[in-house]
């Protein structure tokens, strides 16, 4: 099952709702399906059951576990129906041009970023040895969930770069809490996957760490996520085919292949003295030349960044420009410095 969310205008402003996408590629709003469905069983307090178990946010859904899960894909049966369309609360099915597609989930419970493909590590330290801890442990870094964008929104320039760059990567989805989890018990912790653009100002991150911190203020400024979340038991994770498409070049190519640390041993990594939360997102780090980076080559003011990931969808986002002015190449300095 592919989980959206959405936005649609209405008379008091914009509703953002959870859905999925059905087969003929319409969407389906979840919660008032669910809803439509119980009072055709005659169920008393059919609304309110059906906020309880779907409610119209998907980080809610997810957080409700299996029996929301199970409650979802019979709402989206139900809602899929070719003779259905609108009920008393709203309409239940759209056409994808009639809403905007959100990032699936607008703030993410936390975002770590890990580091376990090998080409990509070895392409972008050209030539150098690979630090001796990078076989050891799956190390990460943690990323801004308050500067989350979606499909299709724009990436705004920040103003101290020449050298923006995108990442194409997939992020697990945590679907339920857990502590001190063993690989072995790890898989059933993840709800699902989905896209995941890790956007990096490259020459601001090169100075960043040689202060031996970071990445920082060269990542923080955008993470983008979607177009939806792939629930686990329908996504191929080893063999889906990733490509990034820049202007509709084609600039990468490849599959996550042999990671150094599969998400289950990273779940158990990381849940040894700290507990995941549904929401929380495991980014698998970058494919081979799945960067600028690696290529050499870096995103121009306007581009179209394409992302697409056979299972998930194409996540697109078009690059803001330059920023008017001189480049902001130092911090400044405070009077008493």
């Amino acid at each position: 099952m592919r989980l959206v969310m959405f936005e649609l205008a209405s008379p008091t402003g914009p509703l953002r709702r959870a859905g999925a996408i059905d087969g003929d590629r319409s969407i389906v709003d979840l919660n008032l399906a669910f809803r439509s469905l119980l009072r055709q069983e005659s169920v008393a307090s059919a609304a309110r059951i059906a906020d309880a178990l779907v409610p119209p946010d998907l980080l809610e859904i997810i957080r409700g576990g299996e029996r929301a899960l199970a409650a979802a894909r019979e709402a989206l049966a139900y809602g899929a129906r070719a003779e259905l369309d609108e009920i008393r609360d709203g309409r239940v099915r759209h056409r994808p041009a009639d809403v905007r597609l959100l990032a699936p989930l607008p703030r993410p419970n936390s975002l770590r970023d890990f580091l376990v493909v090998e080409a990509h590590i070895r392409n972008a330290r050209k030539g150098q040895e690979l630090p001796a801890e990078w076989f050891n442990m799956p190390v990460y870094y943690k990323g801004n969930v308050e500067a989350i964008y979606g499909p299709d929104d724009e990436i705004p320039w920040p103003p101290f770069t020449e050298k923006f760059d995108y990442e194409l990567e997939v992020c697990a989805v945590i679907g339920r809490a857990g502590r001190a989890i063993k690989a072995e018990q790890a898989g059933s912790y993840v709800f699902g996957y989905t896209i995941f653009n890790d956007w990096s100002a490259r020459d601001i991150q090169r100075r960043e760490m040689t202060v031996g911190l970071g990445p920082a203020q060269g990542k923080d400024f955008a993470n983008s996520i979607g177009p939806c979340v792939t629930t686990a038991d329908e996504f191929d994770l080893a063999n889906a085919k990733l490509r990034a498409r820049i202007d509709g070049e084609l600039w990468s190519e490849g599959t996550l292949g042999a990671m150094r640390f599969t998400f289950p041993e990273i779940i158990e990594w990381i849940s040894m003295a700290q507990t995941l939360q549904p929401g929380d997102l495991l980014g698998s780090g970058t494919v081979g030349r799945g960067c600028g980076l690696e290529l050499d080559r870096w995103v121009a003011p306007g581009s179209v960044v394409e992302l697409s990931v056979d299972g998930i969808g194409v996540l697109r986002n078009r690059v803001g420009q330059r920023p008017p002015g001189e480049l902001v190449r130092n911090a400044r300095r405070s009077p008493r410095d």
